[in-house]
């Protein structure tokens, strides 16, 4: 398929309850796919929550734990993909011999077609990282996932295009924690709690540079210099006790937000998306353009990875 319609959704889970998100995960599934969608993506740990589980004991966070995909939340996602007849993208926590991985994965009627798993997870001293890139078939489009902070790693994103990821979906749960920049920080309960009589408020707070603004300073920037569509997702609401501000979005290659969700609810977005623009991008020519030659013993030089973001020091 040369042309795809793809939707993203931004909901507000519940801490460690599978079954609850899993039915929201469920009707904004079908809702995409009465509007006409071929496929739907969620946030980062989307059915089980995420920012919870930094408190959680190895005992807690492995009982969180599942199989993939043998475990009863992916046979769900399948049997709701089944239902529907629409590709879902999830994220859970995986357990596989003895490590536990924040993971996010792909599904259709068949099955599990892809999983990932987060290359730099910082949330929960007990995870895993992940050690290899994942790119996939999905719908005759090449596909690409990173989790969250992944993405702010440039060299991931570069990687995942050049293994000829076309589409790159990244579900996160950010925004609105501090950090050294200027005016980024938590966003306070009172704005949340009165965004019915005041939206306007609470929109100034997630648009500003706690949320949206910081967005917009790197995720466009990721799509462009790929030659990529990015399907951003992120949750709207609580998160633990964490407010997020939504925002999921679709981009295309020039770095241009296709369309966006904007509410304070459970909520989709749509947009279709055409290959013939990935080779009229100026990603794609740059990367054609590249001279590996004068980098590839920098950029391959070794380093001591450092995850751990502001607000968790």
């Amino acid at each position: 398929m040369d042309k795809l319609n793809i939707a993203v959704a931004q909901f507000q889970p519940k801490d460690g309850d599978k079954e609850y998100n899993l039915s929201i995960i469920r009707k904004l599934a079908k809702k995409a796919k009465s509007k006409g969608a071929d496929l739907i993506s969620f946030h980062e740990m989307s059915i089980t929550a995420y920012t919870f589980t930094k408190d959680l004991s190895l005992e807690e966070i492995t009982g969180l734990a599942e199989e993939v995909p043998n475990g009863k939340s992916t046979q769900e996602l399948i049997a709701i993909s089944k239902d529907l007849k629409i590709p879902i993208l999830a994220g859970l926590v995986e357990k596989s011999d003895h490590n536990i991985y924040n993971t996010f994965i792909c599904v259709t009627s068949d099955g599990l077609v892809a999983k990932h798993r987060k290359i730099h997870p910082f949330i929960s001293e007990h995870m895993s990282a992940g050690n290899e890139y994942c790119v996939f078939e999905l719908l005759g489009w090449k596909c690409g996932i990173l989790i969250c902070y992944d993405n702010n790693v440039i060299e991931n994103v570069r990687a995942t295009s050049l293994l000829g990821a076309e589409l790159i979906f990244a579900p996160h749960v950010t925004g609105c924690t501090p950090s050294a920049m200027p005016h980024r920080g938590f966003v306070a309960d009172k704005y949340w709690q009165n965004r019915e009589e005041d939206p306007v408020s609470l929109r100034m707070e997630f648009d500003g540079p706690k949320g949206r603004g910081w967005l917009m300073r790197w995720l466009p920037s990721r799509a462009y210099d790929n030659g990529v569509y990015y399907a951003f997702t992120n949750p709207i609401g609580y998160d633990g006790e964490q407010l997020k501000n939504g925002n999921s979005m679709i981009i295309d290659p020039y770095g241009e937000i296709l369309s966006e969700t904007r509410s304070f609810k459970n909520e989709i977005t749509i947009s279709k998306i055409t290959k013939e623009k990935i080779e009229l991008s100026g990603g794609w020519r740059y990367k054609n353009a590249r001279k590996p030659e004068l980098y590839g013993d920098i950029i391959g030089e070794n380093n001591k990875s450092r995850t751990t973001p502001e607000w968790m020091k």
